[in-house]
């Protein structure tokens, strides 16, 4: 196919590119940089300089250009704040907003049939799961009320969006944390390397991670073998706590101790923090995907994972 790639520099854009194209795939991937655009040749993709939150300079930039299907992997990751709460108007969300939004419109004007659209687990809800394995038969995006509920509703309404689009086969893929280069380890790992107080003195809560290198590949399964209108967990087979992730990139990649605080201390000074590590708990499912796009994460947890950092 030829791909429309949004994000393509961050976390899962570089090693997407990578396997989009080691299957056949031809990929035209959408910067905001032409500084990006060296980078993007060396990966194998054609870029093209477009902002995906301006709809017009995106559709003048696409003019001419044709795609079988538009992949949506932009988010504002790599230059968020830490912050009390999460704003409405937080980039990430917008770009899972207004941008799939754009993005849809993008597909119609270079004629893709495909939409593939990043979503995230965490859209579950920021509260415990219990013990049972949350798959895509639970109830996504449960609003408690809590500092975390535009994460929520920003991943309900780009899921919405893609599956009501009209002459577009939608699918989204709810990834679980990102870890692996440029991803939540590396920013972890230099923080600690910064000795800045992380982790929270008890075990916090279970959260299901995957390695950005098997998200890719289940982004290029699900593309050739997704079923319209579905959202599939992609995750690792191992949930662990955050005591458990923070001592694996202590181990892997060779920082200092964490410093530990208490799990009241990370809640007051930063809420939304410790919304996500103290009170959200759960163990992801993924058995649909292995089931229907025939992938299995290569790393099966985040010990394998960065031990092949």
């Amino acid at each position: 196919m030829q791909v429309l790639l949004a994000g393509a520099t961050g976390a899962i854009g570089r090693p997407l590119i990578r396997a989009l194209t080691a299957n056949g795939h031809h990929v035209s991937a959408l910067v905001r940089r032409p500084e990006s655009h060296p980078l993007v040749r060396e990966l194998g993709a054609e870029p093209i300089t477009a902002d995906v939150l301006d709809r017009d300079g995106l559709l003048r930039a696409l003019d001419g250009v044709a795609a079988d299907a538009v992949v949506h992997e932009a988010t504002a990751l790599r230059d968020a704040k830490v912050q009390r709460r999460i704003p409405a108007d937080d980039p990430t969300g917008l770009l899972r907003t207004v941008g799939t939004a754009n993005l849809l419109a993008a597909a119609d004007a270079v004629g893709a049939r495909r939409f593939i659209a990043q979503s995230l687990v965490l859209g579950y809800g920021y509260h415990d799961h219990g013990a049972r394995p949350v798959t895509e038969r639970d109830e996504f995006g449960v609003c408690n009320g809590g500092v975390a509920d535009e994460v929520v509703r920003a991943c309900v309404a780009g899921e919405q969006q893609v599956f009501e689009a009209p002459g577009v086969d939608g699918i989204a893929l709810r990834y679980g944390l990102f870890y692996g280069p440029s991803a939540f380890s590396d920013l972890f790992a230099d923080m600690m390397r910064k000795h800045a107080p992380v982790g929270p003195l008890g075990s916090g809560g279970v959260n299901t991670w995957i390695h950005v290198e098997d998200a890719a590949a289940a982004t290029v399964a699900a593309l050739d073998r997704g079923v319209a209108g579905r959202a599939y967990n992609i995750a690792d087979d191992n949930p662990i706590t955050w005591r458990e992730f923070f001592a694996e990139v202590h181990r892997r990649l060779d920082t200092p101790r964490p410093i530990k605080l208490p799990a009241w201390m990370i809640r007051l000074a930063v809420p939304y923090i410790g919304a996500l590590m103290s009170e959200t708990s759960m163990r992801i499912s993924s058995e649909l995907a292995h089931e229907e796009l025939g992938w299995r994460p290569r790393y099966a947890s985040v010990s394998a994972g960065l031990a092949a950092h």
